[in-house]
């Protein structure tokens, strides 16, 4: 059996500390995880899954999420972080559309249905429409019928940068300029082509048509993807 020398400390060796004997190791291949078990002169191996590997290293780990921002409905871990979904009950925004460097931007007032930011700290919002507040995973999502936005829901920032406070998001993102980029089309029933012709036709007015809300998917899809 390939003898195990020990982890030797950085200590004088007068002090007579013996080495830390190796107890245990993980091997990660491609396709599986091996743990290798250390007992005196008896050496097991067995595969085991990495989720169970990482349950067994989260128990010494403590977690928790801090004050969360107002109206936040999820909270999840990713790979890239952590991420806050916060619904935005419907309300009336005034937003900028940048159309040329030379000319000022065009001004709008508009009415927008329910959203929800996907919000990670200083990192561009995915940006979603509903047409009630969330209560289950099975309700209905839509794409949010503004500019800015790729057909992901992933917002481009541009030049824009957002708050490491994920609690200022939303009034970040809406004060940032708006340009007609990104995906426009299907974010409309009314202007299948073109959301920007849905601005011109709500500007002023008081309601967001929740009919004209273009459906993609279910609140499930959202808190199960990878971002």
């Amino acid at each position: 059996m390939e003898e195990k020398t020990g982890f030797k400390w950085a200590v004088p060796e007068e002090l007579g500390i013996p080495p830390d004997k190796l107890r245990a190791r993980l091997d990660f291949y491609h396709q599986a995880v091996v743990l290798n078990i250390y007992d005196a002169e008896i050496a097991t191996t067995r595969v085991v899954s990495a989720m169970d590997v990482s349950h067994a290293l989260a128990n010494d780990l403590s977690f928790g999420t801090g004050l969360l921002p107002p109206g936040t409905i999820w909270w999840r871990n990713t790979r890239g972080g952590p991420v806050c979904a916060i619904y935005e009950e419907p309300k009336i925004w005034k937003v900028a559309l940048e159309v040329s460097v030379r000319k000022p931007p065009n001004r709008f007032i508009l009415p927008m249905p329910g959203l929800i930011f996907l919000c990670s700290p200083g990192k561009p919002p995915w940006v979603y429409a509903v047409k009630k507040k969330p209560t289950k995973e099975t309700d209905d999502v839509y794409n949010a019928p503004l500019c800015n936005l790729y057909a992901d829901g992933r917002s481009c920032p541009g030049n824009h940068q957002y708050p490491l406070r994920v609690a200022d998001m939303v009034h970040s993102f809406f004060t940032s300029f708006f340009t007609a980029t990104a995906s426009l089309n299907k974010r409309s029933v009314k202007y299948p082509e073109n959301v920007v012709g849905l601005w011109k036709f709500l500007n002023n007015k008081k309601r967001f048509p929740a009919a004209d809300l273009v459906r993609i998917g279910m609140i499930k899809d959202l808190m199960d993807m990878e971002m």
